[in-house]
Formats: C-alpha cells, structure tokens, sequence
C-alpha cells in the first residue's frame, strides 16, 4: 500500500484567512493541524489570479502562457495534458469532486464535457475526464448544468431561490445587494446547512472515498466552490462572526483622501475601475461602482467569508476522519491551498481582476506529507515553515514526487521544497503570475516576477496601457503594498534586474491561441 494523495482547494481564498498565517477571524483548527505537522509556505503564488487559468495550471503544471487558457471563458483542450491522468496510468484511482471549471459553466447547448456529464448524471465510465475516473461537479450556488445543481433540483427544490443570485439577465456578475449593509453578493440564505455545497462537496469525496479498495492508491481533488462570492452561507452559521466586531482589514485605507492617493500612485485602470469607468474583468459586478464600497460593507463581507472558510475546514475535518477510520490516516498526503485571493477591502475594492497584489497572489498553502513517509528530498518532512517563492505550477510535480514518479517533460514546475534549505538548493529564486483579458472593449496585459522581497509587475501595450506603465513593491519595508517605486529614481537598477530576470524567465507561449468561449 503506497501513499495516496488527497488536494484540497478552495475557490478565491486569501492567505490571511488561515489562523495558521496570521488570521484572527475564522477559527481554522484543521488546517491549523496540518501546518503545525507538515509544511507551511509564506509565498506560494498562482500563475494567474483568476479561476479556469488557475485551475489549468495546477492541472496541466504549466502556465497560462503554455496551457494557453488566458483568460475565464477559454476552454482548456480536451487533450491538454493532466497530471491525474499521470497518476491513473500508474495504477491510481482518480476522482475530482467539486468546482472543477476547466471548461465555461454557462453552456446552454452543452458544449462542453463537463456540463454535460452533469446533465446526464453521470460521472466518467470505463475511462476517465481529463484522468479523473470518478468526476461530481459543484459551483457556487445551483448555477449551471452541473452535479450539484442537477442534485438539488432533484432532491431540494425548494432551496433553489436561497442561494444568492451569482449572475444577472445579461449573464454578468450580479450587482444585487444585500446583508444588512446593502455589500454587493451578499444574501440571507435560510438554506439548512447539510445541503450547503460546501457539506455536499465532502459528502461527495466520503462516498467515493468507500467505494475504494481498503488497498487502493488514489488522488483525490477535493475542490470546494467558497469562500468566492456570493458571500451567502447558511444564514443558521452567520453568527459565528458578528460583522459589527469585525476590525476593518490593514489593506482598507478607510480615509478617503489616503485611499485615492494610493490608488492614483498606481497605473490607470485602477482609478478606473474604482470609479466605475472601467471595466476589465467580468468577476467583479459591471454595474458595481467600488467608490461606493463602505467600511461597514467590508466588515459584513469580511465577517461572511470568514463563517464559509470555517465550514471548509470542519467539512475537511470529516473528511480526514473518514480516511483515518479507514486505515488510510499514515499513507495520505494532504495538500490545501486555492486558485486566487479574494481583494475583500483591501485598497477599498472586492472581488478580483488585473491587480497583482497580495490580496490576490499571496496563497494559502499547506503541505502534510504522509507521516510513514520521507519526502522527495529524501528528508522526514515538517514542520517546517518555507518563505522562499513558490507557485501552483509546482503541484503537479509534486504530486508525481509523492507517487514515486519521474514529473512528465511538459510540466514546468518542480516538487515543492520541504523547507529554505531544499528551496535555495534547488534554485527556488522567483515565481511568475500573468495576465490577459480582453473584454467590454478593453484589454489588459500584465506580467509579474516575485523575487527576494520584491513584486514587480510589467504593463503590456492594450487599451488601457501604453506599456511603459508598471508597479514595484518593496515587500520589506511596504508589505501593504501602498506606495508604487515604479517611477523611483532609486530603485532604478533593481527595476532593471527585475525586468530582466522577468523576461528571461518567461514561458513558452503555446502554439495557436485559443479563443473566448463564453463568459465565465
């Protein structure tokens, strides 16, 4: 019986959420447990800050740039390379439960495989999705035709009009306010809990979990929808978080005088978007004005998510004691991060899009290796806590290093280090995010380097930028991010260095550039 693999990820989830990284609102002792025995990394970033790309990379251990899904609405390839396929054909089983979006959700002529696997009821027969053998989609909420949506108009119908509606008429994101401060995506959901997605999606895992052979192998995604809005968990959970206790965030400067004037230190499209003249990506409302967002609302916000990423960690503390009640508990590596962060207030906006900050780059992440087992270093793991840089494109290696596998030649990362020493061995130096939309007419191109204490992020030529636009940060002495040395006659040279180790290090574009499918 080798070491069988479980990966957990949450859906829009910022560093500061965990108690284990500094967090004080949300009560997190699971994943508290896992840090305190595995290892813990204080700069693990994604290749981009936005869902499909995100999930392709951790899928496929390539960047945007090479899987070629630029952007939310384009479709991975059917045949794109997946490291659970990888594992499947080295004798694991393999299941992916919960929000899988490699492919667009709002497919009314089902498209696309996943949708359409959902509307028959089925999962992967006598094959496999993308290597997943066993394949049970949820989003958020009962949006689009997939498992958990096909399951509550079968089983709850009535729970139907609770959950908070995620998009409007014209399929953009819902401005629709609500809560008790009028925040956009927030909503009173009297849903009972045991049929929440969240409780579904460990429901899920546990009954594929004992369908498995007690001497099986197997890779297990576990992929929960929250803490992305809508912020709608069971209303019969909000009053773990009180919103009025809630301390406003350090990142939401609530003086509007210093707020602006951190934003207008930044490249255009921020004051644009703040004032609503723009916008650059449809994972925020078009029709929300985030000059209108108030200290309150950022509370209530704050005070939401904080009860949805406490549901996940006690949903995985079931799940984790189904696994030990199967003998499994000294075999399983558990891993748990998130595709992107949440800006929950932060330079006074929500959501996500073309901003490569903390709120949105800094990750979650979390190691337990199996504790019968050495790691690929060859050393007995954790705990151990790594602030070198690494990104989720170092999942899919490591995922093939716990199997005992060579990573495949298309994978672009390398296992994840076990701490500073094997990161500095192994030239864990820098880490790469970028982005590309083009959208309502506008397109924005970004790309970024974290090295040493530094972000440095290069605008490339659109709509909105002439591409000598730019934003360096000074992690050591701003790590709030707040005051943009771009333009710094002082930090000139290190500009330099940074662009060029930037460009140096740039992926391999894919050969054809894949297109638009549909909005989200």
């Amino acid at each position: 019986m080798g070491r069988k693999i479980l990966l957990v990820t949450t859906d829009q989830q910022r560093f500061d959420t965990l108690a284990c990284n500094g967090g004080t609102l949300s009560r997190t002792p699971v994943v508290d447990g896992l840090a305190a025995e595995g290892i813990r990394y204080e700069r693990a970033h994604p290749q981009s800050v936005v869902c499909m790309p995100s999930r392709s990379t951790i899928l496929t251990g390539q960047h945007p740039t090479t899987h070629g899904v630029w952007m939310n609405g384009v479709p991975l390839p059917v045949d794109a390379p997946s490291v659970a396929e990888v594992l499947r054909q080295a004798g694991y089983r393999t299941a992916l439960v919960g929000k899988s979006h490699f492919e667009p959700y709002f497919d009314p002529f089902l498209r696309f495989d996943e949708n359409a696997l959902a509307m028959e009821g089925t999962t992967p027969h006598g094959g496999s999705r993308r290597g997943f053998e066993h394949f049970e989609t949820a989003t958020h909420g009962a949006m689009g035709p997939l498992h958990y949506s096909q399951w509550i108009i079968k089983n709850h119908p009535e729970a139907l009009g609770m959950f908070a509606r995620a998009v409007d008429d014209s399929l953009q994101v819902s401005s629709e306010a609500g809560g008790d401060t009028g925040a956009p995506q927030v909503k009173v959901n009297e849903m009972d809990r045991g049929i929440y997605h969240t409780d579904w999606v460990a429901d899920r895992t546990i009954g594929w979990l004992d369908s498995l052979d007690p001497d099986a192998d197997w890779f297990c995604w576990m992929s929960f929808p929250d803490p992305h809005h809508p912020w709608d968990p069971p209303e019969s959970e909000v009053g773990r978080v009180p919103w009025r206790d809630v301390d406003l965030p350090a990142g939401y400067p609530e003086d509007k005088a210093l707020r602006e004037s951190i934003i207008d230190a930044k490249p255009r499209h921020w004051r644009a978007w703040y004032d609503g003249s723009l916008v650059s990506n449809y994972e925020a409302p078009a029709e929300w004005v985030p000059a209108t967002l108030t200290p309150d609302q950022v509370r209530e916000v704050n005070a939401r998510n904080a009860v949805e990423v406490e549901l996940i960690d006690e949903a995985l503390g079931r799940v984790l004691d189904r696994i030990a009640e199967r003998g499994w508990g000294d075999d399983v590596d558990v891993i748990f991060t998130t595709d992107h962060g949440e800006l929950q207030g932060d330079f006074g906006f929500l959501f996500k899009g073309p901003y490569h900050v903390d709120a949105l780059m800094r990750l979650p992440l979390v190691w337990r290796p199996a504790p019968s087992s050495r790691t690929a270093a060859g050393e007995q793991a954790g705990p151990s806590v790594v602030t070198k840089p690494v990104g989720l494109v170092d999942l899919a290696p490591t995922f093939c290093a716990i199997a005992g596998l060579e990573p495949a030649e298309w994978m672009e990362g390398a296992a994840l280090p076990t701490d500073d020493v094997d990161a500095e061995s192994r030239g864990f130096e820098r880490v790469l995010t970028e982005w590309d939309s083009e959208l309502f007419g506008t397109s924005v191109h970004l790309r970024t380097i974290m090295r040493d204490h530094y972000v440095c992020t290069a605008y490339l030529p659109g709509t909105s930028h002439d591409g000598t636009e730019g934003e360096l940060y000074d992690l050591a002495d701003d790590p709030l991010q707040r005051i943009n040395r771009w333009d710094d006659p002082a930090m000139a040279q290190i500009r330099s260095d940074l662009l060029s180790d930037l460009w140096d290090a740039q992926p391999e574009p894919r050969a054809e550039r894949l297109y638009l499918e549909a909005p989200v």
